[in-house]
């Protein structure tokens, strides 16, 4: 069974205004003027873009941002769930062919690394990147890292730690996934 990643990029229809919210551990560049992290539930539909160095081969740019179900850092093993990263330049445009890499304990064939070309938005229309569980192989337990950059610059590094859903059953239930972990 192949990865599959899911990713959001779009201008957001309304302007949010200069926000930075980063946990202790988050790497946030001065470059950025908008910034948040965070789970969500899963997002249906959405063109498909290839990104061949995914299990997958391919990833989903959906049109509407998922809302933050959690600001935190700990994401239940559950399909469904999604963890990312809203971010925008402290800047009127955003940058096309940032480079998003997420490293993660070993999934199907030993992968502990997937990478893809995203967009970071604009401080007032933020985009979205994210990744979401969608095949039972994906619930690796453990830490996961995405990191953004473009060029040698990083724009962004976030870890989330993937833990059993029994350990935030109130999370693992929000989305009203639970009764599909694998």
């Amino acid at each position: 069974m192949k990865l599959h990643s899911t990713i959001f990029v779009s201008a957001l229809s309304i302007a949010w205004g200069v926000c930075v919210f980063a946990a202790e551990d988050d790497f946030v560049s001065p470059l950025l003027g908008f910034y948040e992290a965070g789970v969500m539930c899963a997002h249906e539909g959405g063109a498909v873009r290839m990104a061949p160095d995914t299990l997958a081969g391919s990833t989903h740019v959906v049109e509407e941002a998922p809302a933050f179900v959690s600001t935190g850092r700990l994401v239940p093993a559950v399909l469904g769930i999604g963890f990312g990263v809203r971010s925008g330049l402290d800047a009127d445009v955003g940058q096309e062919g940032v480079l998003m890499t997420v490293t993660h304990p070993p999934l199907e064939g030993g992968a502990t690394q997937q990478s893809f070309t995203t967009v970071v938005g604009s401080r007032d229309f933020p985009g979205v990147t994210f990744y979401q569980f969608d095949y039972p192989y994906e619930l690796a337990l453990g830490e996961w890292t995405m990191s953004a950059t473009y060029g040698a610059v990083t724009l962004y590094e976030t870890t989330f730690t993937v833990v059993p859903p029994a350990a935030l059953p109130e999370l693992a239930g929000v989305c009203g996934y639970l009764d599909l972990i694998g």
